[in-house]
């Protein structure tokens, strides 16, 4: 699909992990953040759009958004915190997940609005934390287990079981990933497309004028369903097959440099030096 120069757009979704946030240096590029800052003086909408919990979001509190799509698109707030749409896993996949994991050496984590909780601390699960630099969670205490309001779990599993495993265990919900480690468990019909659309509804906007940028898989169903769909550079390559457009890497401008190309940004509000 080729766009103009330009487009008509009200409102830009970004990915976090990747996208936003780097890695490599545990923080925002000072030009994304530039950047975001100028999207909204210009009267853009610039709304994360992430599998994280809203409560995960401290390293990015320091920047200004206009809500949160959170746990892939299960939990939407406005800045404010009001809830424009929240959907719970099914407690029988729960109670299902909690029973198969004390016959295997599956962990996981139990997301919930205002707290996690982990199933154990192996090497898996320590490894999560340490890659997104969250503390670890508690411990969850199976004889006291709140599995009426948990929104979303990540499950550590290796991809070629996914099928199988949300088959036998979780049949009400459905998995997506960013990363081999573990894959996203949210509720059926739950995903970043649906959060956006929850987004445009409430902003009065057309999908028509939306943007996105994400680099996992679990952000393809968001690139595809907007106008423009941008995959960062160090984005897998399901993820580039089906953007209409492939920046470079977080750690490269990547964010700054598609928002001009598209004519949001001009060179006098950006960093970018040419050579």
């Amino acid at each position: 699909m080729t766009f103009l120069k330009n487009p008509k757009i009200k409102a830009v979704f970004f990915d976090v992990d990747g996208t936003l946030f780097s890695f490599k240096t545990k923080s925002i590029p000072e030009s994304t953040r530039k950047a975001l800052k100028k999207l909204r003086e210009n009267g853009i909408k610039v709304i994360v759009a992430t599998g994280r919990s809203v409560n995960d979001l401290n390293h990015i509190r320091h920047i200004e958004f206009d809500g949160f799509l959170t746990f892939n698109g299960g939990h939407c707030t406005t800045i404010d915190g009001q809830v424009m749409f929240r959907k719970v896993i099914s407690p029988d996949d729960i109670r299902n997940l909690i029973d198969y994991s004390e016959r295997s050496e599956v962990s996981f984590s139990l997301m919930y609005d205002d707290k996690v909780r982990i199933s154990h601390e192996s090497p898996k699960v320590l490894e999560l934390y340490r890659h997104v630099d969250i503390p670890v969670p508690p411990l969850f205490d199976k004889e006291d287990a709140d599995i009426e309001n948990v929104l979303q779990v990540n499950v550590f599993i290796d991809p070629e079981h996914d099928d199988s495993f949300m088959q036998e265990v979780m049949p009400n919900s459905l998995s997506s990933r960013w990363t081999p480690l573990f894959a996203d468990v949210n509720p059926e019909g739950v995903s970043k497309q649906g959060g956006v659309e929850y987004f445009c509804k409430y902003y009065n906007i057309d999908i028509s004028e939306t943007m996105a940028f994400g680099d996992g898989g679990n952000d393809i169903s968001m690139l595809k369903s907007v106008k423009v769909g941008v995959a960062m550079g160090n984005a897998g390559d399901n993820v580039k097959e089906i953007a209409d457009y492939i920046t470079e890497d977080v750690d490269n401008r990547g964010i700054e440099k598609a928002l001009m190309h598209f004519g949001l940004l001009d060179e006098t509000s950006a960093d970018v030096k040419h050579e």
